[in-house]
């Protein structure tokens, strides 16, 4: 039996995907590979910044900056990993 992998647990987002279809792709595609440790980058940029009591004008722009480059990286994921399932 496959096991799903909730990419929340590794990607702080809702895309389910089969955890031996994530290995596959972070070993097989240097695209995914790339986009996935870049999402992580910018999921940790993300947390720090949220984890601070105060924010800059400056710093909440950045924060806002780093959650919408990881959402892109996120559908970018998507499409990559539909490909690989069809």
């Amino acid at each position: 039996m496959r096991l799903s992998t909730r990419m929340s647990e590794k990607m702080g987002g809702v895309m389910e995907i089969q955890s031996d279809l994530l290995e596959k792709l972070l070993v097989e595609s240097i695209d995914f590979k790339r986009r996935y440790t870049k999402h992580k980058e910018y999921k940790q940029k993300v947390s720090t910044l949220e984890n601070r009591a105060h924010l800059s004008p400056e710093e909440l722009q950045e924060k806002l900056k780093y959650k919408k480059l990881k959402l892109a990286l996120k559908d970018e994921m998507e499409e990559i990993i539909a490909k690989y399932e069809a």
